[in-house]
């Protein structure tokens, strides 16, 4: 054996147990006791679990009239320390494009830097009978899932023809549509009556996109994917609201899946008031949410009515950035840090407080999004034969998520007075040490890009 993890408690989504790893090159080639190697690292005290994967990033996104603070360096770098090895960004189509343009675009701007490995969504902003094509080219190269916007009219927004011919053909295809599920023209006549009458506070943010106009979405996605036979994933859920329509989806058999965020589970709309236009640091879409969500989204991440946790990663400076909405919210731009605390945060305010096990954590961010996305067994799991993505986790480290323990490319954390138990000691990437003690000592630009399994769910 190459390298030989000993002693540790390895932790998958279905059972705990003590073993070592044996990994050969890039790959885990043996499970068992008393294994030996050229190279070893004793996890004694430790939990070995299968790297984390994002589903949901935006590494330098152009969006609102600036682009997203972390690139795909400092973006993987932040990843990798926070334990995880695999993340799936998204490709944009802007107008004029084909779905292949927009690819190359944002596969030009990963290669060379990502520091992880990586897939791709592309986001469909116009579907015409070439894209509908297109969408089958982008299946046989890897790119099984596709995004379309419910909200950002004018922008990103699709009507409900488009969004229906997308998920009749990603059925045909083995593809998935992922929706960002908001009623784009309630919230586009919100926010520009609250404008127009001078509330132009953070605040007014999250009142110009109720929770309502989430669940209706949801709802309405739910019920196409219902018609179409097709598999949803509804992304960034917030709200009770929302949760219901898909719960609801679920129960009559609809192929139906939810994802929720850090964010949405730590914070109420209560941080939009405060002072010093503070609030904007949490200003993203969908918005925080009333006291209560939270506690229902933590409910549906332990019940499976949620399958997935993401981060909807897309940091914007508080100061050169944020601040251009200082005088008008919606000209914030959108977005939080998140990539990196995502693993801690769950597993701290999830596991350590007793809501759900640790391989229900290891489901909610590795496994279930490898299953989802076409990247399991290679990714998301321990067995051999997979990549030996592996975090040897440490449950007694105590760390404090502020900015300067952090490596996220922002001048802000929104978690400065959180203290998390339980931290990665070690980060493996295709059997390669890429972190450790929170220092990356990996190798940038060595992240590769998946090509996906098509999805058959």
């Amino acid at each position: 054996m190459d390298l030989v993890i000993k002693n540790g408690t390895i932790v998958t989504a279905a059972e705990s147990y003590q073993a070592d790893i044996g990994v050969n090159g890039e790959t885990i080639a043996l499970i068992g006791r008393d294994l030996s190697g050229d190279e070893v690292i004793d996890a004694q005290g430790m939990f070995v679990m299968p790297g984390g994967i994002d589903p949901h990033t935006h590494m330098e996104l152009p969006f609102m009239g600036s682009v997203s603070a972390d690139d795909f360096r400092t973006g993987t770098i932040a990843a990798a320390c926070g334990g995880t090895t695999t993340i799936i960004d998204f490709a944009i189509q802007g107008e004029g494009q084909t779905l292949r343009e927009a690819l190359d675009i944002w596969l030009e701007r990963a290669e060379g830097k990502a520091s992880i490995d990586y897939g791709m969504h592309v986001a469909i902003g116009a579907m015409d009978d070439e894209r509908m094509i297109e969408m089958g080219d982008m299946v046989d190269i890897g790119v099984p899932s596709f995004k379309v916007f419910m909200a950002y009219k004018g922008l990103f927004m699709v009507d409900d023809e488009t969004l229906f011919r997308s998920l009749i053909r990603a059925k045909e295809i083995g593809g998935m549509i992922s929706v960002h599920a908001e009623n784009g023209d309630v919230l586009n006549y919100l926010i520009n009556k609250h404008v127009a009458e001078g509330k132009k506070e953070p605040i007014w943010h999250a009142l110009s996109h109720p929770p309502e106009a989430e669940a209706e979405a949801t709802h309405r996605a739910v019920v196409m994917a219902g018609m179409t036979g097709a598999p949803l994933y509804v992304v960034h859920m917030t709200c009770a609201g929302a949760l219901e329509a898909l719960k609801a989806g679920r129960a009559k058999g609809f192929k139906v899946y939810g994802e929720t965020c850090p964010q949405y589970l730590m914070f109420s709309m209560e941080k939009y008031e405060e002072p010093d236009f503070e609030g904007a640091k949490y200003v993203m879409s969908p918005p925080l949410r009333e006291k209560g969500n939270p506690e229902a989204l933590w409910k549906g991440l332990a019940s499976g009515d949620l399958q997935t946790v993401g981060t909807d990663h897309c940091p914007f400076n508080f100061v050169g950035q944020k601040d251009m909405g200082k005088d008008d919210f919606s000209k914030i731009p959108n977005g939080m840090p998140a990539v990196e605390t995502r693993l801690p945060l769950i597993y701290h305010f999830g596991v350590n407080e007793g809501r759900f096990s640790i391989n229900r954590f290891v489901e909610l961010v590795a496994t279930g999004p490898a299953r989802l996305f076409g990247l399991l067994p290679r990714k998301g799991t321990i067995v051999i034969g997979a990549d030996a993505d592996l975090v040897i986790w440490d449950p007694d480290k105590e760390f404090q998520l502020t900015r300067e323990n952090l490596h996220m490319n922002v001048d802000y954390s929104p978690y400065e007075d959180v203290t998390v138990k339980g931290y990665p000691a070690m980060v493996l990437l295709r059997g390669k040490v890429i972190v450790n003690d929170n220092e990356f000592v990996g190798e940038v630009g060595a992240g590769q890009f998946l090509k996906r399994n098509p999805i058959h769910l």
